[in-house]
Order: C-alpha cells, then structure tokens, then sequence
C-alpha cells in the first residue's frame, strides 16, 4: 500500500512539474498522466498539401477563423494516405491522390504552445483531382493561397516555415522527406 501512496504521490508531482514547465493547465496534464492505460505513444496528425498553380489549398477553422492545410487526427485502422484522402475531402471538399511524404515531424520541436500529448505530424503532397467544399463542422470556406500572401495561419496546426517546406517539396523534383 505504501507503494501505490508513494507511486501516486510522485505522479501528482510530475504533473505540477509539467504544468509549471509548460504553462498548460493542471487538469488537463492529470487527464494525460492519469487516464491513459497502456504503454504511451504519439498521436498523428495528418497534413494535405495541396498546390495547384503555384497556390496552396487552405482551409478556414471554425474554431478561431485561422487557416491551415487539410488535416486533423489520423484514425485507427486507416492508412496515411487513406487519413489523409479523408481529411481532405472532410475539411476542404477535396478529392486528393496522395503523392508523396513531405515530413515527419514532432508537433511540440516546431509548433506553439506546446502540448502534454506527443504528436507526430505527418505532411503528405497531394495531387488535386478535385475541390467542391462542403459545409462541415469543422472549417467554414477553404482556397488557394501564394505563399507571400498567406492569411492568418493557425500556428497550432501548422507554421509558415511548414508550409514554405510543403512548396519546397511541390518546387524540388529531388526534395527529400524531413524529419526530426
């Protein structure tokens, strides 16, 4: 019994610990350290770049009116380009064929605020067959976008350097996947 005090003990001091260090709320680490079973691994994220013309396909959040590239939580028992097929056509009326991996990253290396959870973000290049958006819960319009002339970005899903990196990508014949 003394154990299990101790063990509990030592679990509430690393989550005031975390909270401290990365300003998150305290309920929302306990939620993390003390709820999950199992052995703890990364959630994914699944990002679509899309570009045609030079222009990359954003879409509008419904949450905060800021943009970002198609995407969301990968599902279980669907592949990446099966999560990202459906991201895609979820958020922005999309019809994509998934081309190639842009990157692999890890969500709290590269984006703000950082989160309790581990997130691997995985950046696929698209090739657009075709877009007809559909009213959704999630975003309210999507376009195409020059990279010098991007709206406000949702920097918790994705930054400009990441989306430079997607043009990147699309632009290099040669571009090898990134990863951290």
């Amino acid at each position: 019994m003394y154990d299990i005090d101790r063990f509990n003990q030592l679990k509430n001091i690393a989550a005031d610990i975390i909270s401290e260090s990365t300003n998150l709320e305290l309920h929302k680490v306990k939620e993390v350290l003390f709820e999950e079973r199992g052995y703890l691994t990364p959630k994914v994220d699944v990002r679509a770049a899309i570009i045609k013309e030079n222009k990359i396909l954003l879409v509008k959040e419904k949450l905060d009116g800021t943009w970002s590239l198609p995407g969301g939580w990968a599902d279980i028992n669907l592949s990446v380009s099966e999560n990202i097929k459906k991201e895609a056509y979820e958020e922005a009326g999309a019809k994509v064929k998934p081309k190639s991996i842009i990157a692999i990253l890890d969500r709290n290396k590269h984006n703000k605020p950082l989160m309790v959870q581990s997130i691997y973000k995985i950046f696929i290049l698209c090739d657009l067959l075709d877009v007809n958006f559909n009213d959704n819960i999630e975003t309210e319009t999507c376009g195409f976008f020059e990279l010098d002339n991007l709206p406000k970005l949702s920097l918790t899903r994705n930054t400009k350097e990441q989306i430079e990196m997607c043009f990147e990508a699309y632009n290099n014949q040669s571009f090898k996947p990134k990863f951290d």
